[in-house]
């Protein structure tokens, strides 16, 4: 019996090896359905952004909206970052900037745009209401509160954007007019967004990878999962809601209670609104959940781009960066965090490589070339989508290199997020809790990476972006 069993260990070994084998071809012809996807999306919102027909309407005839942009410090083109909100296509809107401080040094860039547009309905709030421990929140619910109409866009300070976004964005949050009266119901549409489209003012090496990230895979698995839209996947550079829906929701993901009536009004004791999200570090991609898990509501995309201005970016300060966002989603999406290494070229390319090899004896080396060589115009591609133009000659081979570079730092930076769960910010460091919630950390119980003292800790000060955009895939 036991010589039997010895016999039967290969031909079982084999049968594992086998099964293994398919299953890691068949998720490789998935991942690349994917890629497809978005990068098909991609060409076809992109390539093409009519302006908007309320671009020429009458104030009246169009719905109001309040832009809402907290700042703090001289992000990087910060001038032509607002100054782009002041330049909208769209002829009801107000623009209301707010800052923590008096002190605070975007305050003569502000003054100075309002005293360029005297005709645009803008004003600058100073002081924050402390909410919880997200200081973007606390920043935002002045302005949130003041506003004057309930369609609201919140916009990073480093974002610029395009004339016509207003105009299409309010489009795609109201929908053309029913054309049949038998139609049958849809969602509606609660959330338009933005894809960020990384722009890098320095030639430094962190922001040449963050371009090659943003422009790429990042866009390109963002605009597939959205395209599917299964569920909620929303980054915060720039979106557009409706304060109305906000102030129903409370991060609970959960359906809306019967706290809330039928003609829309809250119970006193009830703790809903943008403040509610002031707990959590990622309160943008909150709120989108929230609108869509406890509103039954869904989101769109825009065709247009949120152009991120990034600074000087170290290598350590992209490391951090994106460790910090994998700490944050390991907390809100388990699940699709531990699967995020098997969705990147490198360690998909690895894993099939050896499955065909074992199948069908295929070289390694010829189907890794092979699988870069696709993998590679099917990303320059979905760049050209967002951009509106190819990689320029000039700096295509410095963007190749920065695109494997960022490709094969994918694994390890990955590792090196699911070991902790503090973020650093500003100079703050932030625990990450159940389900994306923070709470501050003391200094004393911080947990250093003494073994990695060559990458730093990175700019927390100067580069960028805020901690509070998420970043899901991000």
């Amino acid at each position: 019996m036991l010589s039997d069993a010895i016999t039967d260990l290969p031909t079982k070994t084999h049968v594992v090896y086998l099964i293994l084998s398919i299953v890691g071809i068949a998720w490789y012809i998935i991942l690349w359905s994917i890629g497809l996807l978005g990068c098909i999306s991609a060409r076809r919102r992109y390539r093409l952004r009519p302006r908007s027909p309320l671009a020429t309407v009458s104030p009246s005839s169009a719905p109001g909206v309040s832009i809402l942009r907290p700042l703090k410090g001289l992000d990087t083109n910060l001038y032509e970052n607002l100054e782009s909100t002041f330049t909208q296509e769209y002829p009801n809107y107000e623009i209301i900037l707010s800052v923590a401080e008096e002190n605070d040094q975007a305050l003569p860039v502000v003054r100075d745009l309002i005293a360029k547009y005297p005709r645009r309905d803008a004003k600058v709030v100073i002081g924050e209401e402390v909410v919880g421990v997200n200081p973007k929140v606390n920043n935002l619910i002045r302005p949130y509160r003041q506003a004057v109409h309930d369609i609201l866009w919140v916009l990073d300070s480093n974002i610029t954007v395009a004339p016509g976004t207003l105009g299409r964005s309010v489009d795609a949050l109201v929908g053309p007019p029913s054309s049949s009266a038998v139609s049958p119901p849809s969602r509606r549409i609660a959330l338009v967004h933005h894809v960020p489209y990384a722009v890098a003012t320095e030639p430094a090496l962190g922001a040449r990878l963050e371009e090659a990230f943003l422009n790429t895979n990042h866009a390109k698995m963002y605009i597939a999962i959205n395209t599917v839209a299964v569920d909620s996947c929303v980054v915060g550079k720039s979106n557009l809601y409706r304060r109305s829906d906000v102030d129903r929701v409370n991060g609970s993901l959960k359906a809306i209670s019967p706290s809330i009536s039928a003609d829309g009004s809250l119970d006193a004791t009830d703790d809903r609104g943008l403040a509610a999200f002031g707990r959590f570090l990622a309160e943008d991609n909150m709120i989108a959940g929230a609108l869509w898990h406890e509103l039954g509501l869904r989101h769109d995309l825009s065709c247009d781009v949120a152009r991120n201005a990034i600074g000087k970016m170290s290598f350590a300060d992209y490391v951090w960066r994106r460790v910090r966002w994998i700490r944050v989603r390991k907390h809100m999406v388990l699940g699709a965090t531990l699967v995020e290494p098997f969705t990147e070229s490198v360690v998909v390319g690895l894993i099939t490589a050896t499955c065909l090899h074992y199948l069908f004896h295929v070289p390694r080396w010829l189907f890794l070339i092979v699988h870069f060589g696709a993998w590679l115009p099917v990303d320059l591609d979905v760049y050209e989508s967002l951009a509106g133009h190819p990689v320029p000659e000039s700096s295509k081979w410095a963007f190749i290199a920065a695109w494997f570079m960022r490709e094969c730092l994918a694994l390890p930076i990955w590792t090196l997020g699911m070991v902790g769960s503090e973020v650093d910010w500003r100079g703050r460091t932030y625990r990450v809790l159940r389900n994306g919630e923070v709470e501050r950390a003391d200094d004393r119980q911080r947990r250093s990476v003494s073994w990695l003292p060559w990458f730093g800790k990175g700019n927390q000060e100067g580069h960028y972006e805020r901690l509070d955009a998420a970043d899901n895939g991000q």
